[in-house]
């Protein structure tokens, strides 16, 4: 064990590469994708593209020059890889970097890169045609104006005095970041040896998603003669529209719809190899917001079906087709795992291809199949799976990761709300030995409506919660307030025993439980988490004085509902992470159209059903110490929620502490705001459980 004494802490979390999804050769020989590495230093990332052998031999680093290449995309002819990036050049005043991120393309024996053209307002997601000489891609523009005009406008528009950001339109904002102002998403063609532009929506009123349209949201047939494209037919654009499926012709633009129906939502269309049909994503939401995504295919008579309705499992884009035209590969959750699955259209069964922990992506070319999958033991990793098995193709973080000891996780089942069956995972500290005294750590999933599972965390890392620190597990005395603050890298009270309770609201345990908490949220899941405390305090290795719970988002929401619902002592503290507090305030987030939905009311027409569901009406039950922690560019659950409950807890004088980031989102990205952020989030608890 002399070479894993190292504790897993956030400086040996952000150290690791990070592996994005992987493009494959047409012959299925090599694949590419983009390496991300942080420097903790320089507080800075740099990401590079890298070259993979599916048959043997050792990765290669592919650009250099470059900080931010990602995106890579294989050529159907093979000679090229394109990737997007903003790489500096040469100008007739001297050398500049790209104000927008533009394509580059790369020979994959390595050389130069080159820039594709220069589109002035900007590359996005994109895709190849079938004959290696063309790429579609995205780039928002302002509908009214044609060819250099957009470059015109751009450069008025950057120069100007004002700063207001002016909209009368109901989606104006998403995520981190304003929508371009008066801009749209439109489908572009782009030659990949003259770099010459044609914009396929240009005068009409066409546009793609507006919510980070992807590769996802478009397809070009095999053909290369039209694209197929997902959007919304309502004049008025909104997060929770019902999209429809169009395709244009790419010599004429020319476009027609193929299929609308305001019941239902589709997605995510793909070509058949034939072109004969379209596999999509349709999502019944006639029968309720929550109806998952399913398996649908449309062919030329415009005649469709859902093929996996009677598969009670949420369809997850990319769809790709098997070579045959016979069955449609996708990833797919269930109990807290994400599978690949091949789905056969003939008797409409579905298969594991490869099982998880997690699949986060996958790419399919000439027989040969590479997953980009990651568990609660080791991150992202790439794979190809082969007739002999599953075969690893790198191994860029091995020896970072056995200078480590990680503990071990299982999955037990407790009865939770309704006498249900929940799963709950439990991770260890590498050092367990029951016959000890254990904290317990309650790490509670946002969403509502996803899932813990085997799976790596890049945020909320359960091996770094797990891991025993070298400062021990007293460190801090409680209720030193002046042992407080930015603390060590790794904080001063890791070895915990962290539980994760998938509750009633939980993805991958069929539609009805996940749809279950609709109208009634935080109470079904209060059980739940309850129910999972009641279990661990059964232990005899559990410190029931060392007991704590955290969350983010909703999880969040849930210790803060904890806070005004559990009596004082059962949790000595509690973290809060850009946690929903009030749920009229949270009007002002970016899917407020949503709430509704969820809380079965708007507040203005049954305010109180909405607050009976809200943790600022409970607040004068607040008494447990709680951590508050919130990003400013945050605009799914806006930093005033932080701020709020944090004063409410100061006006309360239970003891709290506000750390709040001017710089991040809904998470928290910065190499040295996370070394931080983790802690803080350590000192808080060591406080109270030392």
């Amino acid at each position: 064990m002399k070479n894993k004494s190292r504790a897993f802490d956030v400086d040996a979390l952000w150290a690791l590469d990070r592996i994005g999804d992987p493009s494959l050769s047409p012959d299925g020989a090599q694949a590419t994708a983009g390496v991300t590495r942080y420097s903790m230093e320089a507080n800075r990332a740099q990401s590079s593209l890298w070259l993979f052998s599916t048959l043997g031999g050792e990765p290669r680093r592919l650009t250099e020059a470059g900080e931010k290449d990602g995106n890579p995309q294989w050529s159907p002819r093979g000679d090229l890889i394109a990737f997007t990036a903003k790489r500096e050049q040469a100008g007739p005043n001297g050398r500049f970097i790209d104000e927008e991120t533009q394509l580059y393309v790369i020979p994959p024996d390595g050389g130069e890169a080159r820039r594709v053209g220069h589109v002035p307002t900007g590359v996005e997601s994109f895709k190849w045609f079938p004959d290696g000489r063309r790429i579609a891609f995205v780039s928002w523009v302002w509908p009214d104006l044609k060819g250099a005009a957009q470059a015109a406008r751009l450069r008025d528009f950057k120069s100007r005095k004002e700063s207001a950001y002016v909209t009368d339109e109901p989606f104006y904002r998403f995520w981190d970041h304003h929508l371009p102002m008066d801009r749209v998403p439109h489908l572009h063609v782009m030659d990949v040896e003259t770099g010459k532009v044609r914009d396929l929506f240009e005068g009409t009123a066409w546009e793609l998603s507006r919510a980070e349209p992807d590769v996802n949201c478009f397809d070009v047939s095999p053909d290369g003669r039209r694209i197929a494209f997902a959007f919304d037919p309502a004049p008025e654009k909104k997060l929770d529209g019902r999209f429809a499926l169009a395709e244009i012709d790419v010599k004429t633009r020319q476009g027609q719809t193929l299929l609308q129906d305001g019941d239902w939502d589709f997605a995510a269309p793909r070509y058949s190899h034939g072109g004969a049909h379209l596999a999509f994503l349709a999502s019944h939401q006639a029968l309720g917001h929550n109806h998952p995504n399913q398996l649908a295919v449309l062919d030329q008579q415009g005649r469709w079906a859902v093929f996996s309705e009677d598969w009670d499992h949420e369809v997850s884009a990319p769809l790709r087709w098997a070579e045959d035209d016979q069955s449609v590969y996708f990833a797919a959750e269930e109990r807290g795992r994400r599978h690949l699955w091949q789905f056969a259209l003939g008797d409409r069964t579905a298969e594991r291809v490869f099982e998880g922990g997690h699949v986060g992506s996958f790419a399919l070319s000439a027989g040969f199949l590479v997953v980009n999958h990651d568990g609660m033991q080791f991150p992202p990793r790439l794979s190809v799976l082969a007739d002999d098995g599953l075969r690893r193709i790198e191994s860029l973080n091995d020896e970072r990761l056995a200078a480590h000891a990680f503990g071990r996780h299982e999955e037990v089942t407790i009865q939770g709300a309704r006498g249900d069956d929940v799963q709950m995972w439990l991770t260890y500290p590498p050092d367990f030995d029951p016959k000890k005294k254990w904290p317990v750590m309650h790490v509670i999933h946002g969403g509502p409506h996803t899932a813990f599972g085997d799976s790596w965390h890049w945020r909320w890392n359960h091996q770094v919660f797990a891991s025993p620190s070298p400062l021990g597990t007293a460190a801090v005395p409680r209720g030193d307030a002046a042992a407080l603050g930015s603390g060590p890298a790794g904080g001063a009270a890791q070895g915990y025993v962290v539980a994760c309770v998938n509750y009633h609201g939980s993805s991958s345990f069929g539609h009805e439980f996940l749809d279950s908490i609709t109208g009634h949220w935080g109470e079904y899941e209060l059980q739940d988490v309850e129910a999972g405390t009641d279990w661990l305090l059964k232990k005899s290795w559990v410190d029931r004085k060392r007991v704590v719970a955290a969350g983010g988002s909703y999880g969040g929401y849930m210790v803060a509902w904890m806070n005004g619902h559990v009596k004082a002592g059962r949790y000595q503290a509690y973290v809060c992470h850009a946690g929903c507090y009030d749920w009229q305030a949270m009007y002002a987030d970016d899917a407020y159209s949503w709430h509704r939905k969820e809380l079965g009311a708007a507040y203005w027409d049954d305010p109180a059903r909405v607050a009976a569901q809200s943790p600022h009406a409970f607040a004068k039950h607040f008494k447990t110490p709680t951590l508050v922690m919130h990003g400013q560019l945050d605009y799914r659950v806006p930093d005033a929620q932080g701020l709020a409950y944090y004063n409410t807890l100061k006006s309360l004088a239970v003891p709290s502490r506000l750390v709040w980031f001017p710089d991040e989102n809904h998470w928290v990205l910065k190499p040295r705001n996370s070394r931080l952020w983790y802690g803080e989030f350590f000192n808080w608890l060591a406080r109270y459980t030392a």
